[in-house]
Protein backbone atom coordinates (compact mmCIF):
# COMPACT_ATOMS: atom_id res chain seq x y z
CA UNK A 1 0.00 0.00 0.00
CA UNK A 2 1.17 3.36 -0.30
CA UNK A 3 0.67 6.26 1.84
CA UNK A 4 0.79 9.78 1.90
CA UNK A 5 1.82 11.90 5.14
CA UNK A 6 1.28 15.83 4.99
CA UNK A 7 3.40 17.94 6.96
CA UNK A 8 6.79 18.59 7.52
CA UNK A 9 7.24 18.39 11.51
CA UNK A 10 8.67 16.39 13.91
CA UNK A 11 4.98 14.60 14.22
CA UNK A 12 4.87 13.96 10.45
CA UNK A 13 9.03 12.60 11.11
CA UNK A 14 7.22 10.16 13.82
CA UNK A 15 4.15 9.36 11.59
CA UNK A 16 6.54 8.18 8.82
CA UNK A 17 8.91 6.12 10.87
CA UNK A 18 6.77 4.43 12.64
CA UNK A 19 4.38 3.95 9.56
CA UNK A 20 7.18 2.68 7.12
CA UNK A 21 7.59 -0.31 9.32
CA UNK A 22 4.49 -1.97 8.65
CA UNK A 23 4.66 -4.32 6.48
CA UNK A 24 1.13 -3.18 5.15
CA UNK A 25 3.08 -0.79 3.43
CA UNK A 26 5.17 -0.16 0.36
CA UNK A 27 5.48 3.26 -0.09
CA UNK A 28 5.32 6.20 2.48
CA UNK A 29 4.98 9.97 0.61
CA UNK A 30 5.53 12.68 2.76
CA UNK A 31 4.25 16.37 1.81
CA UNK A 32 6.71 18.12 1.87
CA UNK A 33 8.81 16.32 4.66
CA UNK A 34 11.92 17.50 6.18
CA UNK A 35 15.94 16.33 6.27
CA UNK A 36 14.48 13.02 9.05
CA UNK A 37 11.49 11.81 6.88
CA UNK A 38 13.60 11.82 3.74
CA UNK A 39 16.26 9.49 5.30
CA UNK A 40 13.76 6.75 6.90
CA UNK A 41 12.93 3.26 4.85
CA UNK A 42 10.37 3.88 2.20
CA UNK A 43 10.26 7.29 2.63
CA UNK A 44 10.03 10.04 -0.26
CA UNK A 45 9.93 13.72 0.13
CA UNK A 46 7.29 15.45 -2.08
CA UNK A 47 7.69 19.28 -3.06
CA UNK A 48 4.30 20.36 -1.97
CA UNK A 49 3.18 22.69 0.86
CA UNK A 50 1.28 21.11 3.30
CA UNK A 51 -2.08 23.68 2.31
CA UNK A 52 -1.93 23.17 -1.10
CA UNK A 53 -4.94 21.38 -1.00
CA UNK A 54 -5.04 21.16 -4.67
CA UNK A 55 -1.87 19.77 -5.51
CA UNK A 56 -1.88 17.48 -2.50
CA UNK A 57 -5.29 15.90 -4.13
CA UNK A 58 -4.06 15.46 -7.53
CA UNK A 59 -0.94 13.79 -6.33
CA UNK A 60 -3.29 11.13 -4.32
CA UNK A 61 -5.32 10.72 -7.44
CA UNK A 62 -1.79 10.30 -9.99
CA UNK A 63 -0.18 7.81 -7.67
CA UNK A 64 -3.26 5.77 -6.14
CA UNK A 65 -2.50 6.48 -2.96
CA UNK A 66 -4.20 4.49 -0.20
CA UNK A 67 -4.20 5.93 2.94
CA UNK A 68 -3.56 9.83 3.37
CA UNK A 69 -2.86 11.15 6.81
CA UNK A 70 -2.80 14.72 7.63
CA UNK A 71 -0.46 16.00 10.48
CA UNK A 72 -1.11 19.96 10.78
CA UNK A 73 -3.97 21.26 11.98
CA UNK A 74 -4.06 23.93 8.84
CA UNK A 75 -4.74 21.88 6.33
CA UNK A 76 -7.29 20.22 8.16
CA UNK A 77 -9.24 23.65 9.48
CA UNK A 78 -8.86 24.93 5.33
CA UNK A 79 -10.77 21.32 4.76
CA UNK A 80 -8.70 19.04 3.07
CA UNK A 81 -10.76 15.94 4.30
CA UNK A 82 -14.03 17.59 2.62
CA UNK A 83 -11.54 17.71 -0.91
CA UNK A 84 -10.52 14.34 -0.28
CA UNK A 85 -13.30 12.77 0.44
CA UNK A 86 -15.06 14.26 -2.54
CA UNK A 87 -13.40 12.69 -5.06
CA UNK A 88 -13.52 9.19 -3.54
CA UNK A 89 -9.79 9.21 -1.52
CA UNK A 90 -9.25 7.55 1.78
CA UNK A 91 -8.21 10.06 3.84
CA UNK A 92 -7.64 10.24 7.90
CA UNK A 93 -8.47 13.20 9.38
CA UNK A 94 -11.97 15.58 10.82
CA UNK A 95 -13.57 17.47 7.93
CA UNK A 96 -13.84 21.32 7.95
CA UNK A 97 -16.74 21.87 10.19
CA UNK A 98 -15.36 19.82 12.89
CA UNK A 99 -11.89 20.89 12.84
CA UNK A 100 -13.43 24.02 14.45
CA UNK A 101 -12.92 22.71 17.35
CA UNK A 102 -9.65 23.88 17.09
CA UNK A 103 -9.87 26.39 14.25
CA UNK A 104 -11.98 28.79 16.78
CA UNK A 105 -11.12 29.20 20.58
CA UNK A 106 -14.64 31.07 20.35
CA UNK A 107 -16.04 27.69 19.12
CA UNK A 108 -14.40 25.18 21.48
CA UNK A 109 -15.41 27.08 24.62
CA UNK A 110 -18.88 27.41 23.56
CA UNK A 111 -19.11 23.96 22.62
CA UNK A 112 -17.61 23.26 26.24
CA UNK A 113 -20.05 25.45 27.96
CA UNK A 114 -23.14 24.37 25.84
CA UNK A 115 -22.22 20.28 26.84
CA UNK A 116 -21.58 21.10 30.51
CA UNK A 117 -17.84 19.81 29.96
CA UNK A 118 -15.33 21.56 32.85
CA UNK A 119 -13.08 24.03 31.96
CA UNK A 120 -12.12 28.07 32.74
CA UNK A 121 -14.27 30.71 33.23
CA UNK A 122 -14.14 32.76 29.90
CA UNK A 123 -15.52 35.89 27.96
CA UNK A 124 -14.64 36.51 23.92
CA UNK A 125 -13.72 40.18 23.06
CA UNK A 126 -14.26 41.52 19.45
CA UNK A 127 -13.30 44.84 20.72
CA UNK A 128 -10.16 46.21 21.21
CA UNK A 129 -11.27 48.89 24.20
CA UNK A 130 -13.86 46.42 25.79
CA UNK A 131 -11.14 43.86 26.18
CA UNK A 132 -9.07 46.57 28.05
CA UNK A 133 -11.65 47.47 30.24
CA UNK A 134 -12.50 43.30 31.18
CA UNK A 135 -8.57 43.28 31.85
CA UNK A 136 -8.86 46.08 34.11
CA UNK A 137 -11.57 44.26 36.38
CA UNK A 138 -9.56 41.18 36.23
CA UNK A 139 -7.72 38.92 39.03
CA UNK A 140 -4.31 37.75 37.74
CA UNK A 141 -3.05 35.79 36.05
CA UNK A 142 -5.49 35.40 33.54
CA UNK A 143 -4.56 33.62 29.98
CA UNK A 144 -5.19 35.73 26.79
CA UNK A 145 -6.04 33.48 23.44
CA UNK A 146 -6.11 34.29 20.02
CA UNK A 147 -9.07 32.58 18.57
CA UNK A 148 -7.93 31.22 15.64
CA UNK A 149 -4.33 29.09 14.52
CA UNK A 150 -1.21 30.56 15.89
CA UNK A 151 1.12 27.82 15.09
CA UNK A 152 1.09 27.25 18.85
CA UNK A 153 2.22 30.78 20.00
CA UNK A 154 -1.37 32.63 20.47
CA UNK A 155 -1.64 31.96 23.82
CA UNK A 156 -0.11 34.18 26.95
CA UNK A 157 -0.13 33.72 30.42
CA UNK A 158 -0.77 37.04 31.76
CA UNK A 159 0.63 37.76 35.55
CA UNK A 160 0.14 41.33 35.49
CA UNK A 161 -1.93 44.07 33.69
CA UNK A 162 0.85 45.35 31.41
CA UNK A 163 1.61 41.52 30.32
CA UNK A 164 -2.06 41.35 29.37
CA UNK A 165 -2.81 44.55 27.66
CA UNK A 166 0.54 43.53 25.32
CA UNK A 167 -0.48 40.37 24.59
CA UNK A 168 -3.62 42.47 23.25
CA UNK A 169 -2.31 44.93 22.06
CA UNK A 170 0.08 42.56 19.87
CA UNK A 171 -3.23 40.20 19.00
CA UNK A 172 -5.69 42.89 18.00
CA UNK A 173 -3.73 46.06 17.29
CA UNK A 174 0.09 45.04 15.80
CA UNK A 175 -2.00 41.78 14.09
CA UNK A 176 1.29 39.72 14.63
CA UNK A 177 -1.09 36.55 14.19
CA UNK A 178 -2.83 38.00 11.58
CA UNK A 179 -6.37 37.11 11.09
CA UNK A 180 -5.93 34.81 14.06
CA UNK A 181 -5.89 37.22 16.84
CA UNK A 182 -8.78 39.70 15.43
CA UNK A 183 -11.29 37.52 18.27
CA UNK A 184 -9.47 37.01 21.54
CA UNK A 185 -10.90 34.76 24.10
CA UNK A 186 -9.57 35.72 28.01
CA UNK A 187 -10.17 33.42 30.46
CA UNK A 188 -9.56 32.28 34.47
CA UNK A 189 -6.05 30.88 35.02
CA UNK A 190 -6.06 27.52 36.17
CA UNK A 191 -3.64 25.87 38.50
CA UNK A 192 -2.91 22.03 38.36
CA UNK A 193 -1.15 19.68 36.31
CA UNK A 194 -1.15 19.88 32.54
CA UNK A 195 -1.33 16.57 30.63
CA UNK A 196 -2.06 15.68 27.01
CA UNK A 197 -4.44 13.03 26.25
CA UNK A 198 -5.14 11.72 22.49
CA UNK A 199 -7.93 9.39 20.74
CA UNK A 200 -8.64 8.02 17.47
CA UNK A 201 -12.34 8.08 16.14
CA UNK A 202 -13.72 6.37 13.47
CA UNK A 203 -17.18 8.09 13.35
CA UNK A 204 -17.88 5.48 15.70
CA UNK A 205 -15.48 4.19 18.25
CA UNK A 206 -13.19 6.00 19.97
CA UNK A 207 -10.02 4.48 21.05
CA UNK A 208 -7.18 6.10 23.61
CA UNK A 209 -3.84 6.68 22.88
CA UNK A 210 -1.24 6.68 25.71
CA UNK A 211 -0.90 9.40 27.93
CA UNK A 212 1.42 12.28 27.72
CA UNK A 213 2.79 15.80 28.99
CA UNK A 214 3.74 18.27 27.39
CA UNK A 215 6.12 21.43 28.75
CA UNK A 216 4.86 24.61 26.55
CA UNK A 217 6.72 27.12 28.30
CA UNK A 218 10.28 27.78 26.82
CA UNK A 219 12.46 27.94 29.55
CA UNK A 220 13.09 25.82 33.06
CA UNK A 221 11.01 25.56 35.65
CA UNK A 222 8.50 26.98 32.90
CA UNK A 223 9.47 30.05 32.80
CA UNK A 224 9.58 32.61 29.67
CA UNK A 225 6.73 32.80 26.99
CA UNK A 226 4.47 30.07 25.64
CA UNK A 227 5.78 27.68 22.87
CA UNK A 228 4.68 24.72 20.68
CA UNK A 229 6.46 22.55 22.89
CA UNK A 230 9.67 22.15 24.18
CA UNK A 231 9.57 18.91 25.47
CA UNK A 232 7.13 15.70 26.21
CA UNK A 233 6.59 12.04 27.70
CA UNK A 234 5.11 9.49 28.10
CA UNK A 235 2.93 8.24 30.04
CA UNK A 236 2.14 11.43 32.47
CA UNK A 237 1.78 9.47 36.00
CA UNK A 238 -0.80 12.07 36.96
CA UNK A 239 -3.42 10.62 34.03
CA UNK A 240 -3.75 7.12 36.68
CA UNK A 241 -6.36 4.52 35.73
CA UNK A 242 -9.25 6.42 37.21
CA UNK A 243 -8.26 9.54 35.61
CA UNK A 244 -8.01 7.73 32.58
CA UNK A 245 -11.82 6.22 32.71
CA UNK A 246 -13.22 9.90 34.34
CA UNK A 247 -11.44 11.50 31.13
CA UNK A 248 -12.95 8.99 28.65
CA UNK A 249 -16.40 9.24 30.17
CA UNK A 250 -16.54 12.84 31.29
CA UNK A 251 -14.65 14.60 28.30
CA UNK A 252 -13.96 12.69 25.20
CA UNK A 253 -17.58 10.92 25.08
CA UNK A 254 -19.82 13.97 25.80
CA UNK A 255 -17.33 16.15 23.17
CA UNK A 256 -17.70 13.03 20.36
CA UNK A 257 -21.82 13.52 20.89
CA UNK A 258 -22.13 16.55 21.25
CA UNK A 259 -20.45 16.99 17.79
CA UNK A 260 -23.10 14.27 16.22
CA UNK A 261 -25.70 16.04 18.27
CA UNK A 262 -24.95 18.94 15.35
CA UNK A 263 -24.62 17.15 12.73
CA UNK A 264 -20.84 16.22 12.58
CA UNK A 265 -19.60 13.09 12.46
CA UNK A 266 -15.59 13.05 13.79
CA UNK A 267 -13.28 11.21 12.23
CA UNK A 268 -9.33 11.20 12.89
CA UNK A 269 -7.26 12.25 16.05
CA UNK A 270 -8.99 14.23 18.92
CA UNK A 271 -6.33 15.79 21.21
CA UNK A 272 -7.09 16.86 24.73
CA UNK A 273 -5.24 19.48 26.81
CA UNK A 274 -6.07 18.84 30.10
CA UNK A 275 -5.47 20.37 33.60
CA UNK A 276 -5.81 17.80 36.91
CA UNK A 277 -6.01 19.30 39.95
CA UNK A 278 -7.24 16.82 42.83
CA UNK A 279 -9.09 14.49 41.00
CA UNK A 280 -10.83 17.31 38.83
CA UNK A 281 -10.31 17.65 35.09
CA UNK A 282 -10.54 20.63 33.16
CA UNK A 283 -9.95 20.97 28.97
CA UNK A 284 -7.65 23.63 28.60
CA UNK A 285 -7.87 23.24 24.97
CA UNK A 286 -8.52 20.99 22.05
CA UNK A 287 -7.13 19.92 19.30
CA UNK A 288 -7.75 18.37 15.88
CA UNK A 289 -4.70 16.49 15.46
CA UNK A 290 -1.91 15.03 17.35
CA UNK A 291 0.35 16.66 19.46
CA UNK A 292 3.78 17.39 18.67
CA UNK A 293 5.86 16.87 20.53
CA UNK A 294 3.79 14.34 22.08
CA UNK A 295 3.58 12.23 18.93
CA UNK A 296 7.42 11.45 19.08
CA UNK A 297 7.83 9.61 22.92
CA UNK A 298 4.25 8.14 22.14
CA UNK A 299 5.34 6.01 19.42
CA UNK A 300 8.55 5.19 20.18
CA UNK A 301 6.18 3.32 22.93
CA UNK A 302 3.81 1.88 20.76
CA UNK A 303 3.68 -1.44 19.75
CA UNK A 304 0.80 -2.14 17.45
CA UNK A 305 1.26 -1.40 13.77
CA UNK A 306 0.25 2.46 13.44
CA UNK A 307 -0.52 2.04 9.78
CA UNK A 308 -2.75 -0.86 10.30
CA UNK A 309 -4.82 1.35 12.89
CA UNK A 310 -4.93 4.39 11.13
CA UNK A 311 -6.08 2.63 8.19
CA UNK A 312 -9.13 0.98 10.34
CA UNK A 313 -9.71 4.27 11.14
CA UNK A 314 -10.44 5.55 7.86
CA UNK A 315 -12.60 3.24 6.67
CA UNK A 316 -14.88 3.46 9.79
CA UNK A 317 -13.68 0.11 11.08
CA UNK A 318 -11.72 0.00 14.47
CA UNK A 319 -14.51 -1.74 16.32
CA UNK A 320 -12.80 -3.65 19.34
CA UNK A 321 -9.48 -2.78 18.06
CA UNK A 322 -7.04 -1.86 21.19
CA UNK A 323 -3.34 -0.55 21.05
CA UNK A 324 -0.59 -2.53 22.61
CA UNK A 325 2.27 -0.43 24.38
CA UNK A 326 5.66 -1.24 26.27
CA UNK A 327 5.59 -0.40 29.47
CA UNK A 328 8.99 1.55 28.75
CA UNK A 329 8.54 4.99 29.43
CA UNK A 330 9.73 7.58 26.30
CA UNK A 331 11.04 11.08 26.61
CA UNK A 332 11.42 13.76 24.07
CA UNK A 333 13.92 17.26 24.41
CA UNK A 334 13.27 19.43 21.65
CA UNK A 335 16.10 21.40 19.96
CA UNK A 336 15.31 24.78 18.95
CA UNK A 337 16.76 27.64 17.16
CA UNK A 338 17.97 30.65 19.07
CA UNK A 339 15.57 33.39 19.45
CA UNK A 340 12.78 31.10 19.43
CA UNK A 341 8.82 31.68 19.36
CA UNK A 342 10.38 35.33 18.26
CA UNK A 343 12.63 35.91 15.20
CA UNK A 344 15.67 33.33 14.94
CA UNK A 345 17.84 32.76 12.15
CA UNK A 346 17.95 29.67 9.64
CA UNK A 347 19.95 27.53 7.21
CA UNK A 348 22.56 27.07 10.27
CA UNK A 349 24.55 23.26 9.90
CA UNK A 350 23.27 20.24 12.28
CA UNK A 351 26.21 17.58 12.62
CA UNK A 352 26.30 14.24 14.78
CA UNK A 353 22.58 13.45 14.39
CA UNK A 354 23.08 9.67 13.67
CA UNK A 355 21.73 7.50 16.16
CA UNK A 356 23.82 5.08 17.55
CA UNK A 357 21.64 3.40 20.01
CA UNK A 358 18.49 1.68 18.99
CA UNK A 359 16.51 3.23 21.78
CA UNK A 360 17.41 6.69 21.10
CA UNK A 361 16.16 8.54 17.91
CA UNK A 362 16.40 12.19 16.60
CA UNK A 363 13.02 13.27 15.01
CA UNK A 364 13.64 16.21 12.65
CA UNK A 365 11.18 18.83 12.44
CA UNK A 366 12.59 22.05 11.33
CA UNK A 367 15.41 20.96 9.11
CA UNK A 368 16.06 20.92 5.46
CA UNK A 369 18.84 19.09 3.60
CA UNK A 370 21.30 21.64 0.99
CA UNK A 371 24.37 19.51 -0.86
CA UNK A 372 24.05 16.77 1.58
CA UNK A 373 24.28 18.85 4.66
CA UNK A 374 21.69 19.36 7.01
CA UNK A 375 20.30 22.71 7.70
CA UNK A 376 17.90 24.48 10.60
CA UNK A 377 14.38 25.57 8.49
CA UNK A 378 12.06 26.58 11.71
CA UNK A 379 11.87 27.36 15.51
CA UNK A 380 11.74 24.25 16.60
CA UNK A 381 14.23 22.20 14.65
CA UNK A 382 14.63 18.47 16.58
CA UNK A 383 12.57 16.31 19.21
CA UNK A 384 15.59 14.08 21.09
CA UNK A 385 13.19 11.06 22.18
CA UNK A 386 14.53 7.82 24.00
CA UNK A 387 13.43 5.05 25.53
CA UNK A 388 14.18 3.79 28.94
CA UNK A 389 12.82 1.42 31.36
CA UNK A 390 11.72 4.27 33.78
CA UNK A 391 11.35 7.79 33.10
CA UNK A 392 14.40 8.65 34.60
CA UNK A 393 16.40 6.10 32.06
CA UNK A 394 14.65 7.47 29.12
CA UNK A 395 15.68 11.43 29.86
CA UNK A 396 19.67 10.24 31.04
CA UNK A 397 19.41 8.34 27.55
CA UNK A 398 17.45 11.63 25.96
CA UNK A 399 20.23 14.21 27.26
CA UNK A 400 23.08 11.74 26.46
CA UNK A 401 22.04 12.10 22.77
CA UNK A 402 21.42 15.97 22.85
CA UNK A 403 25.21 16.71 24.08
CA UNK A 404 26.30 14.79 20.95
CA UNK A 405 24.57 16.96 18.70
CA UNK A 406 27.05 19.79 16.92
CA UNK A 407 24.57 22.54 16.35
CA UNK A 408 25.85 26.22 18.09
CA UNK A 409 22.74 27.72 17.19
CA UNK A 410 20.52 25.76 18.87
CA UNK A 411 19.01 25.72 22.71
CA UNK A 412 16.66 23.51 24.77
CA UNK A 413 15.38 23.38 28.15
CA UNK A 414 17.64 20.71 30.39
CA UNK A 415 14.39 20.07 33.03
CA UNK A 416 12.09 17.99 30.80
CA UNK A 417 10.51 15.26 32.83
CA UNK A 418 11.88 16.59 36.00
CA UNK A 419 8.36 17.19 37.61
CA UNK A 420 7.20 13.79 37.49
CA UNK A 421 10.60 12.10 38.38
CA UNK A 422 10.47 14.01 41.44
CA UNK A 423 7.03 12.99 42.63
Amino acid sequence: MNFLIIGNGGREHAFAWKISQSSLVQKVFIAPGNAGTERENKCENINIDSEDISALRDFAIEKSIDLTIVGPEAPLVKGIVDEFEKNNLLILGPSKKASQIEGSKKFMKDFLKKNHIRTAEYEVFEDYEESKEYISKSKFPIVIKADGLAAGKGVTIAHSAEEAHKALDDAMQKKIFGPAGTKVVIEDFLQGEEASFIVLCDGKKTIPFASSQDHKARDNNDLGPNTGGMGAYSPAPIVTEEIHKQVMKKIIKPTIDGLKSEGITYKGFLYAGLMIKNSEISVLEFNCRFGDPETQPILMRMESDLAEICLLAAQGNLNEREISWTKDSALGVVIASKGYPFEYEKNKEINNLENENPRQKVFHAGTKTHEGQVLSNGGRVLCVTALGSTLLDSKNLAYQKVKTIDWKDGFYRDDIGDKAIKS
